[in-house]
């Protein structure tokens, strides 16, 4: 079965974090994750998902050359970055959307959808 990625971008900007949400908001919307998650557990289609700490605790590591580089934070600078994510599995891009729009409406955010790619052989 085909997965893909349910990806939660924060705008540092715009996106509250768990730590500047009311806590009483914030009990709300880890409730609702959690039903989310039990729904994707009991339908098969849970793989993985994860929270991320910000891209400021983040370290680059370049080997690709004749010496190791490694850069504290992220790779690019962007305004949005990546706050969260679901590996699921689901039948086509309709039902990952379908279990995007209830991401969605868990976290009271925007959610991205990505299919992995095929290996290739």
């Amino acid at each position: 079965m085909p997965q893909y990625l349910l990806s939660l971008p924060h705008d540092t900007e715009e996106s509250p974090t768990m730590e500047s949400m009311d806590p009483e908001a914030l009990q709300q919307v880890m409730a609702e994750v959690k039903g989310f998650n039990s729904e994707l557990q009991s339908e098969g289609a849970w793989v993985f998902a994860g929270g991320l700490h910000p891209p400021a605790t983040a370290t680059t590591v370049d080997n690709s050359g004749e010496k190791t580089v490694m850069t504290d934070g992220p790779f690019v600078e962007a305004k949005e970055y990546l706050g969260g994510l679901w590996i699921i599995e689901a039948a086509d891009r309709d039902a990952a959307l379908e279990w995007a729009k209830k991401a969605s409406k868990a976290l009271q955010s925007r959610i991205e959808v990505r299919a992995f790619q095929d290996v290739p052989g």
